[in-house]
């Protein structure tokens, strides 16, 4: 029997449920209490995948990032801001969801300047012309929707989620029209133009925040700890459009590009 892409995803994670069972909330009311506000009955397991991706970025995604960081600045540029316009019609529809109106219009305007006068994107001549790039995904809308996160998952390979990204990460895919030009296959979520957008999207973020992630890894007494409590106020901060965490002390876990744009400081950890 042949299982699709959502079949296999409602098995593992029903697996991980279960192995998950074995950590339970401690007696102790104090820690009881902190138990539930990391929100990560799934440690062990977590902790496990964790130090595979850390692993596999030793041997190959850090590599690969700083095989990358020898093409010309403007190269990187044009790769990243390619990047950054074909992901335009997935926000453009995650902020119609969230009836972001001021957004829809910018969204909008970026995409046509961008892949006009931006021939295809490599040019974000939008920014210059002060349309501010932005990024919204479905796990976003969930969340304005009021879902809630859920518990905090560890992925292989793309690293800090929670059931709510995950799953927003799911319809993502199947919301970019781009999926259905490139892609005769129906499982869009492993066609050949998801993985190698991914891919090169993954590379790129990679390469972004090289010296942001030896850093926090230098300086980090638990480096698995540091990068679940900076993913959060990353995903506080994308949800709220910015508005959270404005006093919240210590690193940040984005960095900032010249034109506006941010990057997370990990896809892989």
């Amino acid at each position: 029997m042949k299982f699709n892409f959502l079949s296999r995803f409602v098995f593992v994670l029903g697996l991980s449920v279960s192995l998950a069972a074995c950590n339970m909330p401690p007696e102790d009311p104090e820690a009881r209490a902190e138990y539930y506000e990391i929100n990560d009955p799934f440690e062990p397991i977590n902790r496990a995948i964790f130090e595979l991706n850390r692993g596999l970025d030793t041997v190959l995604f850090k590599p690969l990032a700083k095989a990358y960081l020898f093409l010309p600045e403007d190269g990187r540029d044009i790769i990243h801001n390619m990047i950054n316009n074909i992901k335009t019609p997935v926000t453009l529809g995650n902020d119609i969801f969230q009836l972001e109106r001021e957004r829809i219009g910018n969204t909008l305007g970026r995409f046509l300047i961008n892949t006009t006068l931006g021939i295809g994107g490599m040019f974000d001549v939008a920014t210059h012309l002060g349309l501010p790039y932005h990024e919204e995904d479905f796990g976003q809308t969930l969340a304005v929707w009021g879902s809630p996160s859920g518990p905090y998952l560890v992925l292989p390979i793309f690293g800090p989620s929670n059931p709510r990204d995950l799953a927003g990460s799911i319809v993502d895919t199947y919301m970019d029209p781009l999926g259905y030009l490139f892609s005769s296959d129906e499982d869009r979520m492993f066609s050949e133009y998801t993985l190698i957008r991914s891919a090169v999207q993954g590379i790129d973020e990679r390469s972004r925040v090289m010296d942001v992630l030896d850093e926090l890894e230098e300086n980090s007494i638990d480096f698995y700890a540091t990068i679940r409590s900076l993913n959060r106020q990353r995903r506080a901060e994308e949800i709220s459009n910015g508005t959270a965490n404005k006093n919240v002390p210590g690193p940040s876990f984005m960095t900032e590009n010249e034109d506006g744009t941010s990057n997370r400081a990990s896809l892989t950890e």
